[in-house]
């Protein structure tokens, strides 16, 4: 990064896969983002997180990362909160949809202040928010029993972390956005929020004011969501090889960008402010 850091004067970056993974921070990730922000950069953390900005704030910097080194934190969950939010204020007071909350860990923050009804069933929801996946706690099948009576009466699903794979302690599972795949193969209408749908790019981009899209880079892990992502946004990208792509061969990177007609401008094994030093004798 640190040979980069002079061509750009924003990044938005990703969170898992290029910050952390599931079970905490990458080597030199927290540093190399304090490096970034003394240089002089605006920095927005970009996340398909069905949580809202606050709780990823928090989490972050539980984690070892230091609050003044990004100068918001923007998740798919916030960018759905605000739009459900503003559907309330333009339907008015007193009504209150059902909705059948999908998230992690029994988080509820993704409906906290919106004037809107719980229910565990989709036999009788009005929407599905779709936030977060236990996708290595359930299998598939669960969702699909749970979702099933929703599809058959075409209730309208906002699946606000599409990300089809996430990462766990354990390795990988199917995150929310295959659960998302599943409710449309049932019948179910979906409307996708977060990264590389434009809402969240918009939002970004309003925050950072003026600075010319040439100079706005996208930092991720995802050929499918970071990568074609800010192409669709008209931003330049750099592809980190951590996270979902760990494993993957040049060949199978190369097949992804034809698949998602997304090249990124730079590819880095790791995000770091500069290359470990090698002896001599390597």
């Amino acid at each position: 990064m640190g040979e980069l850091v002079d061509r750009f004067d924003a990044f938005l970056i990703d969170q898992f896969g290029v910050l952390r993974d599931g079970k905490g921070p990458y080597p030199g990730a927290a540093e190399t983002l304090v490096r970034l922000k003394q240089s002089g950069k605006r920095i927005i953390i970009l996340s398909n997180s069905g949580k809202r900005s606050a709780e990823n704030d928090r989490r972050l910097a539980a984690l070892g990362f230091d609050p003044e080194s990004w100068d918001w934190f923007l998740t798919s969950g916030e960018v759905a909160w605000r739009l459900l939010s503003f559907e309330s204020l333009e339907e008015g007071e007193g009504i209150a949809r059902r909705c059948l909350l999908i998230s992690r860990d029994g988080d509820t923050s993704p409906l906290d202040g919106l004037p809107l009804q719980r229910t565990e069933r989709g036999d009788d929801a009005d929407f599905i928010l779709l936030a977060a996946s236990e996708g290595d706690v359930h299998p598939l099948s669960h969702y699909e029993a749970l979702l099933a009576p929703a599809a058959r009466r075409g209730v309208p699903c906002l699946c606000t972390n599409p990300d089809k794979i996430m990462l766990t302690r354990d390795g990988t599972a199917f995150g929310a956005g295959r659960i998302a795949e599943l409710y449309e193969a049932l019948g179910g209408p979906v409307r996708w929020i977060g990264k590389p749908f434009p809402d969240i790019y918009a939002t970004a981009l309003d925050f950072l004011g003026g600075i010319d899209p040439a100079r706005i880079c996208c930092i991720g892990d995802s050929i499918e969501h970071d990568i074609a992502g800010a192409a669709g946004a008209g931003l330049k990208s750099i592809l980190v090889t951590t996270g979902i792509l760990a494993a993957a061969s040049d060949a199978q990177r190369q097949a992804l960008f034809a698949e998602h007609r997304a090249i990124p401008d730079f590819i880095l094994p790791e995000f770091v402010w500069s290359a470990p030093e090698r002896s001599g004798a390597e």
